[in-house]
């Protein structure tokens, strides 16, 4: 199985459905927020790459001209189609038709928890594609960014800080239980996740041709993760 697979089933990732909502809810609050904060002269046309499911992604769409929503897993996406369909100013389509894009054809496009799922060379791919798809002075949002040094422990400890906070604390140590016997953890043991130091991935970024810097707070309720904004260069 790999990590597309996995999203694409039914999976552990959320302890309730209250888990989901309140997700859903903060990261879609955090990159409206940063939408407006990084293009507050314009109505941006803004990319999601990667939107998973992107429940209350109208709450981003109000800060956007357009917003573009794509997933790489099949059934992830056709539902997302069908729940945006009679939505004119979102538009879902897949990673290849988003490659197909016009250069230049977007002002902000953002990637949140997603990085960890990729092989470093199709990171390094990608960040040739979303490069190109931006106008200059346009910005990349990289969310949710794992450090080395952060372990199982720490994400199971801010999934608690959030349960408290989000009043499902019970299902979410119940939720920690079959996540530990479940496909993910297993996956996670097989195939790890990506992770990066923030001057690893600052030169990266650079490497790629983008001024970068690290924002904070991160997207979403995970503050030992991290968010990068790198944006491509004016250019004469």
């Amino acid at each position: 199985m790999s990590w597309r697979e996995f999203f694409d089933g039914d999976h552990s990732i959320y302890v309730n459905d209250r888990h989901k909502l309140l997700h859903a809810r903060m990261v879609a609050g955090d990159v409206a927020a940063l939408t407006r904060e990084l293009c507050p002269d314009r109505r941006p046309v803004v990319i999601d790459y990667g939107c998973g499911e992107a429940a209350e992604a109208r709450t981003v769409a109000a800060a956007c001209s357009r917003l573009i929503l794509s997933d790489a897993a099949p059934g992830v996406l056709a539902r997302v189609r069908e729940r945006y369909a009679d939505d004119a100013a979102i538009l879902v389509l897949s990673p290849e038709q988003v490659e197909g894009l016009q250069a230049e054809a977007t002002d902000l496009i953002v990637v949140n928890s997603l990085l960890q799922y990729l092989p470093r060379a199709e990171f390094e791919r990608l960040l040739g594609v979303w490069r190109s798809l931006l106008r200059p002075g346009g910005h990349l949002v990289l969310g949710d960014v794992i450090p080395p040094e952060v372990s199982p422990v720490t994400d199971a400890a801010a999934l608690l800080r959030f349960g408290y906070e989000g009043g499902f604390l019970l299902a979410a140590g119940a939720g920690l239980v079959r996540t530990a016997l479940s496909d993910y953890r297993k996956l996670r043991n097989e195939l790890g996740l990506a992770t990066y130091d923030e001057n690893a991935m600052l030169s990266i970024l650079e490497n790629a041709g983008f001024e970068a810097e690290r924002r904070r707070p991160n997207i979403g309720h995970n503050q030992a993760r991290m968010t990068f904004v790198a944006t491509r260069p004016d250019e004469a």
